[in-house]
């Protein structure tokens, strides 16, 4: 019998909700996988926080039965993370410190969704600060740096007891290796630091009311940036070793945001049995979907976007500027409009004794109810959604925009449910429309999305994101493409390939390519004319009801 073993990288995804750790070969075939849920708490509207203990202890349960249903003839050659762009704040002990406004034991995370810095944001804003020109002209309530001004503003015992402020992603790696080292992915895209020019700017700290990070040298947010991939500290600690049931002193590869490791795990792929060249890329953009979605683009030179956050040089694919759209409720979305139709619990129980899930149920009445249809989209004909319940990432960047619905009648079956569903996938869709056009204008020319995550496992969301959008859609091999993302660092850190560009080439690659139908394009020019014009109201409401 022989005793070899096969040569493996684990990944370790941490989402809104839920720590995943797949293990892959390094030809990019997951072996195993495990998910344990994650706390969250909304002490009130617009303040969502974690707990950075829960989320270590859900990271090393996973890691561990991974590695357990994996098998044992393995060797590790390397681990990398993602995690959602989130805030953690620890004490110089490495203790948590509570970011809750009443002080809450453990809530020592802001999550990225979390809006509570809505003022610091738009004073931010405000200002002319070079360093927004990098965001796509306005900073994001959602992005670090708003979040540490709400911080030092209302928490300042807090602020002044912090001596680590880490992305989550980064913490993640601190844990696993004891390295404060941070990520350029992460620090580039979250908080202001300029890649291109390999500094901060202190100008920008000052102006906005942090300029005790800059008088620390940044000491608190990070002084040592490493490109993604690369050895993150010494190796897999003792003490999280234990925690994972693996060896100590495995190479942790630099981490990255979850989104940006879905891109990796995606964009490099081969298309037609040729991998992307510079003018290939150029075409390309990666939708990551999720609770939210994000939109990823790269170029060869920068390419300014207005409401488009980037251009980052780095930050995902090396020596590649990254644009980044998005949606900041996608999967929530459409999770908020079905379960709260009055047709959800009896539709819920349905599914539930058919054993399968509500939306496979919602797509069945639909083909139903499509029989004699031209076109499925032409279901909503009547019926409009303008997306934006949480606000809007790109390309409007206002994130006190809200969501609206045309179309409404009092009947509430579970047709009108279904109906309702399209429709809110549609405009979701249409928002990626307007990402796309807003970066072809900008120096772009895509038209080719590679999917993963979430929603982009439906069949109803690829068909009307191809058709509404004009691009095809193609989807990974390795649908969860965004722990693969996470295991091409791990590969790189362990130096099983040269580079990320040598590990996307040989770990990912497209599978399914959806093409979008031309006879559906005038339909959707037709709603998507709407969906504009939904917005451009709601503005005029506004004005309608200002002083009052």
């Amino acid at each position: 019998m022989s005793d070899s073993k096969t040569d493996v990288a684990i990944g370790i995804d941490v989402g809104t909700g839920s720590a995943r750790a797949g293990v892959f070969t390094l030809d990019g075939a997951m072996l195993a996988q495990a998910v344990r849920p994650i706390r969250q708490w909304w002490p009130r509207a617009d303040f969502i926080q974690q707990s950075s203990t829960d989320i270590w202890a859900a990271v090393g349960d996973s890691v561990h039965a991974a590695r357990a249903e994996a098998g044992r003839n393995l060797r590790v050659r390397g681990i990398g993370f993602d995690a959602t762009c989130s805030l953690v704040v620890l004490d110089r002990g490495g203790a948590p410190l509570s970011v809750d406004p009443a002080g809450a034991a453990e809530q020592d995370v802001i999550l990225w969704a979390d809006h509570r810095a809505h003022g610091q944001a738009e004073r931010i804003n405000a200002g002319d600060h070079a360093v927004l020109r990098y965001v796509g002209g306005r900073i994001s309530l959602e992005m670090q740096t708003p979040k540490l001004l709400w911080l030092k503003q209302n928490l300042p015992e807090i602020w002044r007891k912090a001596a680590h402020f880490f992305d989550l992603p980064d913490y993640l790696t601190w844990r696993a290796t004891g390295a404060p080292s941070r990520s350029l992915c992460s620090t580039v895209c979250k908080w202001t630091y300029l890649s291109h020019e390999n500094r901060w700017d202190e100008t920008y700290f000052r102006a906005i009311g942090l300029g005790d990070l800059a008088d620390e040298n940044f000491a608190r947010i990070g002084t040592a940036i490493l490109p993604m991939g690369a050895p993150a500290g010494p190796g897999l600690s003792v003490e999280a070793a234990a925690a994972f049931g693996l060896d100590a002193g495995i190479p942790v590869g630099t981490s990255a945001i979850d989104a940006h490791a879905g891109g990796l795990g995606v964009i490099g792929a081969a298309l037609d049995g040729t991998p992307p060249d510079d003018a290939a890329f150029a075409r390309r953009l990666a939708l990551i979907g999720g609770t939210s979605s994000c939109h990823m683009a790269v170029s060869r030179t920068p390419n300014f976007a207005p409401g488009v956050w980037g251009p980052y040089f780095s930050a995902m694919v090396p020596d590649f500027w990254l644009n980044e759209g998005g949606q900041s409720a996608t999967g929530a979305l459409i999770d908020h409009i079905v379960t709260g139709h009055a047709a959800y619990p009896a539709l819920a129980e349905r599914a539930q004794v058919q054993g399968i899930t509500i939306y496979q149920l919602l797509n069945g009445i639909l083909d139903d109810m499509a029989v004699r249809a031209p076109l499925p989209a032409l279901l909503t004909e009547g019926l409009h959604v303008f997306p934006d319940f949480h606000g809007n990432r790109s390309p409007h960047a206002d994130a006190t925009l809200r969501g609206m619905v045309s179309g409404l009648s009092l009947s509430a079956t579970p047709e009108d449910c279904a109906r309702l569903y399209l429709a809110t996938i549609q405009a979701i869709a249409y928002g990626t429309r307007h990402i796309i056009e807003t970066m072809n204008a900008n120096g772009y020319a895509i038209d080719t999305i590679f999917a993963t995550g979430g929603g982009t496992k439906n069949p109803v969301f690829l068909r009307e994101h191809a058709d509404a959008t004009g691009c095809r859609v193609a989807l990974p091999t390795e649908p969860e493409a965004v722990l693969l993302g996470a295991a091409i660092l791990g590969a790189v850190a362990g130096k099983a390939y040269s580079d990320i560009r040598a590990a996307m080439a040989a770990m990912s690659r497209a599978g399914q390519v959806i093409a979008p139908n031309q006879a559906a394009a005038g339909y959707h020019a037709r709603k998507y004319a709407v969906f504009q014009r939904m917005h451009a109201d709601q503005l005029a409401y506004r004005t309608l009801m200002a002083g009052y």
